[in-house]
C-alpha cells in the first residue's frame, strides 16, 4: 500500500505503481539508479515493505517511474550487492535485510546504544525516556513483596488487570476531572500493546485512520502492520491548524483518528482547550473513534498539567473517545504496565482481544507499579525540575555546537524537534551512527515517505554531560557532510 502504509499483500508480491507511490517525489523525477536503490533501501529500512516480499519486475518498475530500464536494473543491482534483496531465476527479486541487520523496533540496546566504528560507548538519542528515580523501584518493590504470597496462591489471570491497579487508575482521571470507574480501565502491557488493542478491535484491513504527521513513530508501525489506510493532519511548530482538521475528517470520514494533544511527541506542542472541543466535535460528527494518547501528559515543564480531553466533552459528548496512557515516561520503560480508559462496554470487548494475545499482564508488574502510581503526585516535582535542567542543557549544547539549527522550546514533553535548514535528516543520521550517537531521524515520525527530512527528535532525557557530547558529535558529522557508504547503515527503533 501507498502513502506511508506498509506493503503486506496477500500474495507477497508489490505492484510496480505501489511502490512508485511509496518513493519520494525528488526520485520519481529523476529516477537515478543509485537514487532509487537508496530510496528503496529506506523504505525496507522504515519497514514501509516489509521483508521477504516480491519487488516489482524491472521492466515493469521502469515503466512506472519513467525511467530505463537500465537504470531499475542498476538500482536492483545495487540493493543485491549491499544485501538489501535476493534474487533466483524464475523467482523475481526479494526483501530482505544484510547479515546483522535487524528490521525497526527489533534491534537491541548494548551499552545505551552501542559501539561506534572506533569502539567507544554510544549515546542513545532514539530513545526519549528516562531511567528509573534512584530507590524507586526497590521501594515498590518492597512494598509490593507482602502482597505477592497471597496472590501466588492463586491462579494469577487477571485479564482486566489488577482489580486495585485499575481503582488507582481510575481515581487518577477522576482527580484530573474525568469522573472514571474502575471498569472503564483495562491494564496493559504499556502503551503500545494498548493502541495495538484499539486498532485490532475496531479495524480492518483497508480502514481509513487518521492521525497528526508528525506523530509517534511506533504508533504509525502499528497501523502499518494492521494494513490500514492512513492520512495525516500537519502538526507545525505553531500546533495544530483545527480547520484542516477538521475538513480532513469530513472528506475521508475515517474509522478512527489518534492524536496526542499533550506536549505532542515529536513536537513538544500542547493543544488548547478550543481546539481540543472542536476535536471532539469533528470526530463525533463523523463517527470518528477518537484515540488519545496521554503517555506524556503528565510532563508539564511550563504549564500545569492538563486536563483529559475527554473532560471537556459535555455530557455524554465522549463515549466515542479511547484514552491510552503508561507509566514508561514517568518512571520507567522497562515496567511495562499502561491502560485503557473507554466505555465500559468497549473494555470487555478490548478484553477478550486481549486474552487471544496474551491472557493477561504481569502480577509482578503490576503490584510494583501500584505504589508508583499511587505517589506519583508526589514523586513528579523531582522528576520535572530534572528534566528542566537537562532541557536548558541541551539548549545550550545546540546552540554552542550547531547554531544554525532552529528549533521552538516546547512547554512540556522530553524532546526538541531541530530544523537542520535542509534535507539532511537520514544522511545525518547515518553519519551519526559511525561517531556512536544514534537519533530518531525526522523520516521516522512522518506518514508519507520523504517528509520531515530536514528534521531531528533529540530528546533531553539523558544527563548533560552525555547531552553535550552526543550535541557534539552530531554537529561535527553535520559539518562534516562527507556521506557514508550503504554497508554502514543500522536501523534503530524511537520509542
Amino acid at each position: 500500500m501507498a502513502n506511508g502504509r506498509v506493503v503486506r499483500t496477500a500474495d507477497r508480491t508489490l505492484g510496480s505503481r505501489q511502490l512508485a507511490a511509496l518513493l519520494p517525489a525528488e526520485v520519481r523525477a529523476r529516477p537515478g539508479y543509485r537514487a532509487l536503490a537508496d530510496a528503496v533501501r529506506t523504505l525496507i529500512l522504515d519497514g514501509r515493505i516489509a521483508l521477504h516480499v516480491r519487488l516489482p519486475a524491472e521492466r515493469e518498475l521502469a515503466g512506472a517511474v519513467g525511467a530505463g530500464r537500465a537504470t531499475v536494473t542498476g538500482a536492483y543491482d545495487l540493493l543485491r550487492e549491499s544485501g538489501y534483496v535476493r534474487s533466483r531465476r524464475g523467482s523475481g527479486t526479494w526483501t530482505e535485510l544484510p547479515e546483522g541487520h535487524r528490521p525497526v523496533g527489533a534491534h537491541t540496546l548494548v551499552g545505551g546504544g552501542g559501539r561506534s566504528a572506533g569502539g567507544d560507548p554510544g549515546i542513545d538519542l532514539a530513545i526519549a525516556a528516562m531511567g528509573a528515580p534512584d530507590g524507586s523501584l526497590a521501594e515498590a518493590l518492597a512494598r509490593a513483596a507482602p502482597r505477592l504470597p497471597a496472590l501466588a496462591r492463586t491462579p494469577g489471570y487477571h485479564p482486566f488487570g489488577l482489580p486495585d491497579l485499575r481503582t488507582a487508575v481510575a481515581d487518577r482521571f477522576t482527580r484530573r476531572g474525568l469522573p472514571t470507574r474502575p471498569e472503564q480501565i483495562l491494564v496493559t502491557a504499556g502503551a503500545q500493546q494498548a493502541f495495538a488493542l484499539v486498532v485490532s478491535l475496531l479495524c480492518g484491513p483497508g480502514d481509513r485512520v487518521v492521525t497528526e504527521s508528525p506523530t509517534y513513530a511506533n504508533a504509525l508501525d502499528a497501523l502499518r502492520h494492521a494494513r490500514l489506510r492512513t492520512g495525516s493532519i500537519a502538526v507545525s511548530d505553531a500546533g495544530w491548524d483545527m480547520e484542516i482538521a477538521e475538513s480532513t475528517l469530513r472528506q475521508t470520514v475515517p474509522r478512527l483518528a489518534y492524536t496526542i494533544p499533550d506536549f505532542h511527541n515529536p513536537t513538544g506542542a500542547l493543544m488548547p482547550p478550543e481546539q481540543r472541543l472542536r476535536l471532539l466535535a469533528a470526530t463525533r460528527r463523523t463517527g470518528t473513534w477518537l484515540v488519545v494518547d496521554e503517555t506524556i501528559a503528565d510532563i508539564a515543564l511550563d504549564v500545569p498539567a492538563p486536563a483529559p480531553l475527554a473532560s471537556l466533552a459535555p455530557r455524554g459528548g465522549a463515549d466515542h473517545v479511547v484514552t491510552i496512557g503508561s507509566l514508561s515516561k514517568t518512571y520507567w520503560g522497562g515496567l511495562r504496565v499502561g491502560w485503557i480508559r473507554a466505555a465500559e462496554k468497549m473494555i470487555t470487548e478490548l478484553t477478550a482481544v486481549r486474552v487471544a494475545a496474551d491472557m493477561c499482564g504481569s502480577v509482578l508488574d503490576q503490584l510494583v507499579a501500584l505504589p508508583l502510581l499511587e505517589g506519583l503526585d508526589r514523586s513528579l516535582p523531582a522528576r520535572l525540575a530534572q528534566l528542566r535542567i537537562q532541557r536548558e542543557a541541551l539548549v545550550r549544547s545546540l546552540r554552542q555546537h550547531a547554531p544554525e539549527w532552529s528549533w521552538r522550546l516546547p512547554p512540556g514533553g522530553l524532546s526538541l524537534w531541530v530544523d537542520l535548514g535542509g534535507p539532511v535528516s537520514s544522511a545525518l543520521a547515518e553519519r551519526a551512527a559511525v561517531a556512536g550517537v544514534h537519533i530518531g531521524r525526522g523520516a521516522r515520525f512522518g506518514v508519507d515517505p520523504g517528509t520531515f527530512e530536514h528534521r531531528l527528535r533529540i530528546p533531553y532525557t539523558l544527563p548533560a554531560a552525555q547531552l553535550d557530547e552526543g550535541v557534539r558529535r552530531l554537529a561535527t558529522a553535520f559539518h562534516d557532510g562527507v556521506p557514508l557508504p550503504p554497508a554502514v547503515e543500522r536501523p534503530y527503533w524511537v520509542a
